[in-house]
């Protein structure tokens, strides 16, 4: 699981992603969840263990210096225990760090991802063209993608897809717009579902699946499963991985799917994306 958008964490075996079979027979992957974030330090066994009863396993780059960073850096994401470079990327939505600095720091990312051939995992907010700008630079050499909790517009998204990326879908869809965003994607068939992945961001993207914005027949394909893991853990203060099927739910409904379909084959490209099934 990763955390600090514009900065440089790796995803980690055991924690970036795994996954086990729940009781309604889901297999599901998180492929984002900062589990080190410092709103879990009191329980983070119990979000682990709710995690595992739901069927789920669980902007620093002005901070990055020469040289201790990317040698510090390096040696972590060499461990065979990290599955990903990520994730890091552009926001130019909450300037943390000047452009320019995120632009240096995201190539000097890219390149150790080209360089130990491991999936590269982007944030982006309103910086899609200088993304495609630096990963330009990597053509030959890219590994896999994953557009972390892609929350653009469908034509953004397109976009992504045409560059054979993944993308990763969040409760966020709680809240877009069915005419112009992720729903557009998933509703008219543009995203295939071999390049969908789901995430919960947590403690983030609280899936607020009350929301009005949410169509009654996703909200009547909920579970009460689902619901309860939701409604008794998580809030908009603090999201958790547990919350995952209903994502995955939500993701079917629009999809006009299965949830056992997208559970599935969201699972199975995550193994792929990170070689867990190795």
């Amino acid at each position: 699981m990763a955390e600090n958008a514009g900065g440089s964490n790796a995803e980690e075996k055991g924690t970036a992603s795994a996954m086990t079979r729940c009781y309604e027979n889901y297999i599901l992957v998180d492929v984002g969840a900062n589990l080190t974030n410092k709103k879990y330090s009191r329980d983070l066994d119990s979000v682990i263990q709710r995690a595992k009863d739901a069927g789920v396993h669980p902007h620093d780059a002005k901070s990055w210096e020469e040289p201790e960073t990317p040698q510090e850096l390096e040696s972590i994401a060499s461990n065979p225990e990290c599955v990903a470079i990520g994730e890091c990327g552009l926001d130019y939505n909450r300037d943390f760090s000047d452009p320019d600095t995120q632009r240096s720091v995201f190539h000097k990312q890219v390149e150790l991802a080209c360089r130990l051939n491991k999936p590269l995992i982007i944030h982006e907010r309103g910086a899609q063209s200088d993304v495609l700008e630096v990963l330009s630079h990597y053509t030959n050499r890219l590994p896999s993608v994953l557009i972390h909790c892609f929350t653009g517009t469908a034509e953004e998204g397109q976009i992504y897809l045409n560059e054979g990326f993944y993308l990763g879908i969040t409760g966020y869809l709680c809240k877009d717009k069915s005419d112009s965003g992720v729903r557009q994607l998933l509703e008219g068939g543009q995203a295939p579902l071999e390049r969908i992945l789901v995430e919960t961001d947590a403690p983030f993207m609280y899936p607020n699946t009350r929301a009005s914005k949410l169509p009654s027949r996703v909200k009547d394909a909920l579970t009460e499963r689902s619901m309860t893991f939701l409604h008794r853990y998580c809030t908009f203060q603090r999201n958790e991985p547990c919350a995952l099927p209903a994502i995955v739910e939500m993701v079917a409904a629009f999809m006009q799917s299965t949830p056992e379909e997208v559970a599935l084959a969201t699972a199975f490209s995550a193994l792929k994306l990170f070689g867990l099934n190795q």
